[in-house]
Parts: structure tokens; C-alpha cells; sequence
């Protein structure tokens, strides 16, 4: 094999990297000068190409650019990866053109390539792809997914796709810091999931040898702690909580009208939904009009990604403040709500506590103890939630545990196992 790729397809950013001599990898750039990215944002966008003309993609941030430049004319599409592995997902129509998931995730792979800075030849090149331990969803469909993934991934030309845990891809990116032998809890806070990987390092003449000891995860992560900044801020704003007329009764809105609008990576679809045309209808009776009539508006002009910045903004700086702001200038100039970190604490604390006990699973299964574990590597963006790593040095204590390279060790780890002689040893289905 004369090259391997490593190709993290996050929910929120995609990163790739590339294996290089002596056991190690980089990652790969993506534009052009000033404006260099590491990754991109997890997002694809089509312009409106009318009837003679087919939908014109963009991804990352000259998708951002496309959807701001032309309002209107633009279908934008983020958090794809959460649909993988969902059978009520069929497709989405594009200005009356069908894409199923296959289709979306090999245009925003293909178009992301388009924008590396170096371009990439798959011609006999192996990539390694990662997965999660355990799908985003409320029922996920773990070998529809994979069915997805090749398919999608299939397309690109490459001589050889394996599939490899995300977390293990990040134990792998660690492992070239380790000097001694150790055993390495890597716990991977993505956007969809949160995913644990247990493996036994060996250190031998500079070359790691690895055994993998366990894994595990939960369905919690990034996104979920951002639904619940929407939901106790701004989903009251839209109506949430309020009451409607039927039959001479006071009803109070269903509250799964506006779960899709919190999850903004449903938005793209939510349009064409019963749920949307059913609000719609019980607009005439509410006792609130002009909140629904907001809500609606948002929902027609897809603010969904507008709310995802206000909303990851303002959790990013509680990771380093007391109090945060979230302004969301679409409900008005004047908007702002102050977030404590208590009260964000309080909202995930339900959250916390599933992923502690998914990690409690985790060690029971693989006939290890806290006491056991030399290491702990925290990785991925939620990681730097002050929650999150009080959790874990509360339970490991904080001499143990390690961070760094959080948005890219997945990707860098891919790669690096591409390049072993058994790579193919780490491959899942």
C-alpha cells in the first residue's frame, strides 16, 4: 500500500490526515492562502441551479458563505452523520432532485477533496474511515449505516476503505507520546456521541505494539448539551410551554413540535414533515400567535445553523467563564439571555450521568477497574466542558488524565494504523 488517509467524518467537523514516515501522520490542510483550515465544518449546502441546471454543492465554510450570500436559493444541509444510521431517513428532495443519504455524504466527501490544499490521488491509496462505538439515534441501525458508509465511500476511487472505532484511532494518535507500557482509557466526546475505548499499550525498540481491552458508548455528546441550552432558552421564545384551543379545552402545545427545531440538524427535513404542517394548522387557535408565527418563520428561512453558532459560541466561552451570553439576533437585535454555568450544569447533569454509567459498562465488561487505568486521554470538543473533566478527574483523578490535538487525533490515528502491517487487524464492520 503506498499510501493511507485517515478520514474523520465527524458530526461536526471532518478532518483528514495523512501517514508519513516512521509511525507517524499529519493532517491534511484544507483552502488556499490566507485562509488555511485543519477541518471543516460537518456541513453541505446546494444552490438553487433552477430548471436547466443541477443543484451546485459547497461544503465547510464556502458552504457557510453560499448560504449567506444567497438567502433564499440555498438548501443547507449539517450534522448528515446523525441520519446514518436512521431507516426513517429515505432521502431529501433538493430543488426536486432526490438525494439519498449515500448520495449527500459522497458530495460533501468529493467536494470537500475539491478544497484540499494539496489535491489528494486515491489511485492505490487505503483509507481508514471511523465510526462510532455506538450510533447517534434513538434506534440506530448499526449494519444500515456501515451498508451506507461503503456505498457512499465506495465512489471515491480508493484501491482499500477499513473501518476503525474512533476511539481507538485516538488511543492510537496518543500512543506515540507514550515512553512506557500503559493501559489508556480514551473517552471520544464527539458531536453525536460519546465513545470509550479501553487498550493495553506496549512500548518496544520505539515501536508500539496495542491490544485492545474494551469499548463502549452512549448515543450523548455535543449536541445533546447544545438541546439543552435551546431548549430552556430558546424554545419558550418560540412557543414551547404555551397553550392552544380545541374543543373548549386549553391544550398546551405538544412539546415534539419543537424537539426538531432544538436539533437543528433535523431542520433540513423537517419542513416537508407532518409534525411542521401540523403546527401550521394549530396556529388560527393559540393563545400565543405571534411566537408560533416566529417559529414558523425561523423553520422557512433555515436559521437552524445561525442557532447552532450562537449556541455552540456561547457553550464554548462557559468553558472558560462563569456566565456566557447567547444573543440569536433572528428573534430580534435585542435578544440576549445570560447562561450560567450552573444552570448549564444543571441541564446536563441527567446527561453526565449516562455517560458515567455507560462508561461503569465499559470497564465492567472489560474485567477492569478505575485502579486500572494508567491514562486517561480526553478528546473531542466536548471535552473541554468543565463538567466533563471534572467527571473524570473526580473518578481517575486529574495526575491521570491527558489531553491535546482534540479535533484532529482521530483523523491523525486513522492514518497511522492505515500505515501498519495490521490494519487490517483493527478493521470492524
Amino acid at each position: 500500500m503506498s499510501q493511507a488517509f485517515g478520514l474523520d467524518f465527524g458530526t461536526s467537523n471532518t478532518v483528514m490526515a495523512q501517514s508519513l514516515e516512521q509511525g507517524s501522520a499529519a493532517t491534511l490542510a484544507f483552502g488556499a492562502e490566507p485562509d488555511i483550515l485543519k477541518g471543516i465544518a460537518t456541513v453541505l449546502s446546494f444552490l438553487d441551479g433552477g430548471a436547466s441546471r443541477a443543484p451546485e454543492p459547497e461544503v465547510g465554510p464556502w458552504a457557510i458563505r453560499q448560504f449567506i450570500e444567497h438567502a433564499g436559493d440555498v438548501r443547507f444541509i449539517q450534522s448528515l452523520k446523525t441520519f446514518v444510521a436512521s431507516r426513517q431517513f429515505k432521502g431529501t428532495g433538493v430543488f426536486g432532485r432526490p438525494f439519498d443519504f449515500e448520495a449527500l455524504m459522497e458530495t460533501l466527501i468529493s467536494k470537500a477533496f475539491d478544497h484540499l490544499t494539496v489535491p489528494l490521488d486515491p489511485n492505490g491509496a487505503r483509507l481508514v474511515v471511523g465510526r462510532p462505538v455506538i450510533f447517534a439515534g434513538g434506534a440506530p441501525d448499526e449494519m444500515l449505516a456501515m451498508a451506507r458508509y461503503r456505498a457512499a465511500l465506495s465512489r471515491l476511487g480508493f484501491g482499500e476503505i477499513l473501518f476503525v472505532y474512533e476511539p481507538v484511532a485516538a488511543a492510537f494518535s496518543f500512543a506515540q507520546r507514550l515512553k512506557n507500557d500503559a493501559t489508556v482509557l480514551v473517552a471520544d466526546f464527539g458531536g453525536g456521541t460519546t465513545d470509550y475505548s479501553l487498550m493495553r499499550f506496549s512500548v518496544e525498540g520505539g515501536h508500539v505494539n496495542a491490544t485492545p481491552l474494551g469499548r463502549g458508548g452512549v448515543g450523548i455528546a455535543g449536541d445533546t448539551f447544545d438541546y439543552r441550552i435551546i431548549d430552556n432558552v430558546i424554545l419558550p421564545e418560540l412557543g414551547k410551554g404555551s397553550t392552544y384551543r380545541s374543543m373548549g379545552k386549553q391544550l398546551e402545545m405538544p412539546p415534539n413540535l419543537f424537539s426538531n427545531f432544538a436539533r437543528w440538524h433535523l431542520l433540513s427535513v423537517f419542513k416537508t414533515s407532518d409534525d411542521y404542517r401540523e403546527m401550521k394548522k394549530l396556529l388560527r387557535w393559540c393563545d400565543e400567535p405571534e411566537k408560533i408565527e416566529q417559529f414558523i418563520e425561523l423553520v422557512e428561512e433555515d436559521q437552524g445553523y445561525p442557532l447552532y453558532k450562537s449556541v455552540s459560541d456561547a457553550k464554548a466561552r462557559l468553558s472558560s467563564e462563569e456566565s456566557a451570553e447567547l444573543r440569536f439576533e433572528p428573534l430580534g437585535k435585542d435578544f440576549a439571555v445570560t447562561i450560567g454555568r450552573d444552570d448549564f450544569e444543571s441541564w446536563i447533569s441527567e446527561d453526565l450521568t449516562r455517560m458515567n454509567t455507560a462508561l461503569d459498562a465499559t470497564l465492567k465488561d472489560a474485567g477492569l477497574a478505575d485502579t486500572d487505568i494508567d491514562q486517561v486521554f480526553l478528546t473531542g470538543g466536548t471535552s473541554f466542558v468543565p463538567a466533563v473533566r471534572r467527571m473524570f478527574a473526580n473518578r481517575f483523578g486529574q495526575e491521570r488524565l491527558a489531553s491535546g490535538e482534540e479535533l484532529s487525533s482521530i483523523a491523525t490515528g486513522l492514518a497511522v494504523i492505515g500505515a501498519r502491517e495490521d490494519a487490517a487487524d483493527w478493521a470492524v464492520g
